[in-house]
């Protein structure tokens, strides 16, 4: 009887186990595993991020294309892979004919990762165009940011959205200082020439984190990326390009407003102290600067680009100000071009570039001055 009961036991438990183990094995293939298993979508020729990288050079080889096949906003405006041109997937019959003529040239598409599609469906597309030497990095622009040394590119368009946001950033001019900088550069950009690099980079912050934005004179200049190599070669870890440099920045903004996007200060309406310096010494024209004190005062000493319009005489005259740059304020105090401030926010609303100097300023006759945080 014991035995009889033993033997029932030991099959019972032999086919329990079969029961389990062919459940487990049923759980560990499911259709989204056999979905992923599926690579019939992936293009044929599949390339790495040091291929890329012998491509990705300034000036580009030529018959050479890297292509971003996302979608141009929000992804390749705010990063891409440097010297690569924005072809997104759903627009690509629009822009078929930004491609070569020479249909050997090397095409090299890329997207958001492993699991995105878009520059796979865009290779194929352009093989069907007659296309002979296509290639597709299939890690894409995830994989082309976790290989050291590597750093992203970022249009225009975002860096005007940086600026105008006062964003938390270093923007650095890698051009020579006078005979381009001087001339011309973005809002808030500091001058660090690539050939005096070693010289002036105690001008980056510490923070190692802080994000460093790289610029020279278009996508024919190295300088910005030499001195972006340079950085992460120093530990900066948060490093940008803005690849289509100045030339491309003029071109979004209009040379009306190359020089017209000016950093906000603390309080509502003021402008940065630091950026009123810079713009007053290196591109007074760039602002409409009005001096809002009596004439008498203004006779003894003023900022030499600025003109007078005495507070009092301002909403008799509020009619003739410019609206093509921006327009700040000046005083002694900050007092009376606060006023100015608030009296063109009511009679002048669609004026939206309008600010006011809060410091306290000592004026001398020579055109010299002196600029400093107001006490109270």
């Amino acid at each position: 009887m014991k035995s009889r009961k033993l033997i029932i036991s030991v099959l019972f438990l032999a086919a329990f186990s079969l029961f389990a183990s062919g459940c487990a094995t049923t759980q560990s293939t499911p259709a989204a595993d056999q979905a992923a298993a599926d690579t019939s979508w992936q293009y044929t020729n599949i390339v790495d991020a040091a291929f890329v990288g012998q491509y990705a050079t300034v000036p580009m080889a030529e018959d050479v294309m890297i292509i971003d096949s996302r979608p141009l906003k929000p992804k390749y405006v705010k990063g891409h892979i440097p010297m690569a041109v924005s072809m997104p997937y759903s627009q690509m019959d629009k822009m078929i004919d930004q491609l070569p003529e020479n249909k050997g040239s090397l095409l090299i598409f890329y997207c958001g990762g492993l699991a995105c599609k878009l520059s796979h469906k865009a290779a194929y597309k352009a093989e069907a165009l007659g296309y002979t030497n296509i290639k597709v990095f299939a890690e894409g622009y995830p994989g082309w940011l976790k290989v050291p040394g590597n750093y992203g590119a970022v249009s225009a368009e975002w860096m005007k959205a940086q600026v105008d946001n006062s964003a938390d950033m270093v923007v650095v001019d890698s051009r020579p200082k006078k005979t381009k900088y001087d001339k011309g550069h973005l809002p808030g950009a500091i001058s660090i020439p690539d050939t005096q690099f070693d010289k002036f980079k105690d001008q980056l912050p510490e923070d190692k984190s802080k994000l460093l934005v790289f610029y020279c004179g278009g996508l024919k200049c190295k300088l910005s990326h030499k001195s972006a190599a340079k950085a992460i070669a120093m530990g900066y870890t948060n490093v940008k390009v803005f690849a289509t440099g100045y030339p491309s920045w003029v071109a979004y903004v209009g040379k009306e407003g190359a020089g017209a996007t000016v950093k906000a200060g603390k309080e509502e309406g003021s402008i940065d102290i630091a950026d009123f310096k810079q713009i007053v010494s290196d591109r007074p024209d760039s602002i409409y600067l009005v001096d809002v004190r009596d004439a008498d005062e203004f006779a003894k000493g003023s900022f030499t680009s600025a003109v007078n319009i005495p507070v009092e005489t301002l909403e008799a005259k509020v009619k003739t100000l410019p609206t093509d740059r921006p327009i700040v304020f000046v005083c002694s105090t900050g007092a009376r071009s606060g006023e100015s401030f608030y009296m063109l926010q009511d009679l002048r609303p669609e004026l939206k570039k309008v600010y006011y100097l809060e410091a306290e300023v000592t004026f001398k006759k020579d055109g010299s001055y002196t600029i400093v945080e107001p006490q109270s």
